[in-house]
């Protein structure tokens, strides 16, 4: 279990959802809490069918294409429910693969290394400014995206701290 696969079922249980839909939200509202992809988003699904959480059907409307509708099943609302409790009570902890070139930092002369961390720090600032002017969701999606905007704050303020201790240094 998965927590994708938790996110596709809570979305299931407001209401069935053709896959395109399904996609689009996590897209337009979720995607910067999570990089689910098309193919792993048909993937999860076709695996949380297979297990009889959810079904498919057909659907069209006018001249579209055939449409796979999905809907939670009360399997799938039982396996909703064991993986929220189950994932509310886990920490996992995050790794930061991007600090890996921080251990070797010092390889650098500061210039080059304040030159690169601007640059890293003005990404972060778009990828902030994004969060920022996300719109308010109702109810505890926006506890979820909350959280990763503070996230984001938390990293710019270290940021600048470490281009404050580079300035430092190079004064030295």
């Amino acid at each position: 279990m998965t927590t994708r696969e938790l996110l596709f079922l809570g979305l299931l249980r407001h209401q069935k959802m053709h896959g395109y839909q399904l996609n689009e939200f996590i897209q337009q509202d979720l995607a910067v809490c999570t990089d689910i992809k098309k193919p792993t988003a048909y993937y999860l699904l076709n695996k949380m069918e297979a297990r009889g959480w959810i079904t498919q059907s057909s659907e069209q409307i006018g001249n579209r294409p055939l449409r796979r509708v999905y809907q939670i099943t009360p399997t799938g609302e039982i396996a909703f429910q064991s993986m929220l409790r189950e994932s509310m009570q886990e920490y996992t902890p995050t790794y930061f693969e991007d600090d890996i070139p921080l251990a070797f930092l010092d390889e650098l002369t500061t210039d080059e290394a304040s030159t690169y961390l601007e640059t890293r720090k003005e990404q972060l600032l778009s990828e902030l400014e994004i969060m920022q002017n996300t719109p308010v969701h109702p109810g505890t999606v926006q506890w979820m995206l909350e959280h990763r905007l503070r996230h984001l704050q938390a990293e710019a303020a270290w940021l600048d701290e470490v281009l404050s201790r580079l300035t430092l240094m190079e004064e030295e």
